[in-house]
């Protein structure tokens, strides 16, 4: 076998992307390319490709030519309005992907597919926790088991193996995301001080003392890229978060204090509503610091944070899985907040 691999990032540009391919980039063994609809710099260790992949002609004719792939990493997403409607596009990039490049690639050896706790039904309400790779589906639709059933059924006599991993909510660095909570945050944070208010907690009032759980985006690139290449990981799912569960009535003090912000009592708003006339306010803060030149919507993810602060119920997960197959890496939380808001400010994206 090749020692050395080739890795295909699709979704580079998004969270989950653009942290595996920082790891990757400190790994010898790996070459690496990067799928996105607006493509990026290509460098000496990343080709970076444009492509739609909800176009199947333009799939093939970007992909069909990249021979040399051993490892997909499927991190794409298309967001839709209802959960119905996200099953067709999401299905269509993984198939218009793994068959364009499978026709192509002799030495394809593994398919990794980020999931995510939707696949326990944690984006519909109260569920069982912690949840475990062997809970039973619900009722469908659902696109990550279309995507997952897809992937069993077309490895049949092949030689690669598929594996899924689902981590918690997804910390990291990403611009003109729709699912970057620490940089919402940080963003209302900055806002609210500008404005000399204190940091309110806008979500569900039942939310502030439920058991959350995050996952790092570092982490997560490590164990993604561990379960493509543990021969005892291929063809099962492994759930993903820090090692550590907290409230955000304990963390959103700490929020606070970082931003050198006094805390208000928690009061339901929609970050979406009161957010959607700011990027005048932002535009000041901008230009008082000298901030980095982004548009006030490529810094928002508010109707994700809604969704998330909306979660009147535990949301975890059983991670012993992966560690009694051998993957052991943890990150405190809120040592992970605190790390990606330096990482904003150090990139002037916050004051």
């Amino acid at each position: 076998m090749n020692m050395q691999k080739t890795a295909l990032v699709v979704g580079a540009q998004g969270v989950i992307g653009r942290n595996l391919i920082d790891h990757l980039r400190g790994l010898a063994d790996w070459s690496i390319i990067g799928l996105s609809r607006r493509g990026g710099e290509s460098d000496e260790r990343v080709q970076h490709i444009a492509v739609d992949l909800l176009d199947k002609d333009d799939a093939r004719a970007k992909l069909g030519g990249l021979r040399q792939v051993t490892h997909i990493f499927y991190a794409a997403y298309q967001h839709r309005p209802t959960w119905a409607g996200l099953v067709a596009p999401n299905l269509a990039m993984l198939v218009n992907t793994l068959e364009s490049v499978e026709a192509a690639a002799g030495d394809l050896q593994h398919v990794s597919l980020m999931q995510g706790y939707k696949v326990y039904g944690g984006h519909l309400g109260p569920f069982k926790t912690p949840a475990r790779e062997t809970d039973a589906h619900f009722m469908p639709p659902e696109f990550m088991f279309d995507q997952q059933t897809y992937l069993e059924q077309r490895r049949q006599g092949k030689s690669w193996t598929w594996s899924g991993i689902r981590p918690a909510v997804v910390g990291g660095f990403a611009l003109g995301n729709p699912m970057n909570l620490a940089l919402a945050i940080a963003v209302y944070a900055s806002v609210s001080k500008e404005l000399g208010l204190p940091l309110r907690f806008p979500g569900k009032p039942g939310a502030y003392d439920k058991l959350v759980e995050m996952t790092d985006a570092g982490l997560l690139a490590k164990a993604t890229v561990w379960a493509a290449t543990d021969p005892r990981c291929g063809n099962q799912a492994f759930n993903i978060g820090n090692g550590d569960l907290f409230r955000w009535s304990e963390m959103w003090p700490k929020i606070a204090r970082y931003f050198d912000l006094e805390v208000a009592p928690p009061l339901p708003l929609s970050l979406s509503t009161v957010m959607a006339d700011k990027a005048e306010v932002w535009q000041r803060i901008a230009e008082k610091h000298d901030l980095a030149p982004h548009s006030f919507a490529d810094l928002s993810s508010w109707e994700f944070s809604d969704f998330v602060f909306s979660w009147d119920y535990d949301m975890f997960g059983d991670g012993s899985k992966a560690r009694r197959s051998g993957f052991h890496e943890y990150v405190e939380t809120e040592a992970m907040f605190m790390a990606i808001f330096d990482d904003f400010r150090r990139r002037k994206v916050i004051p």
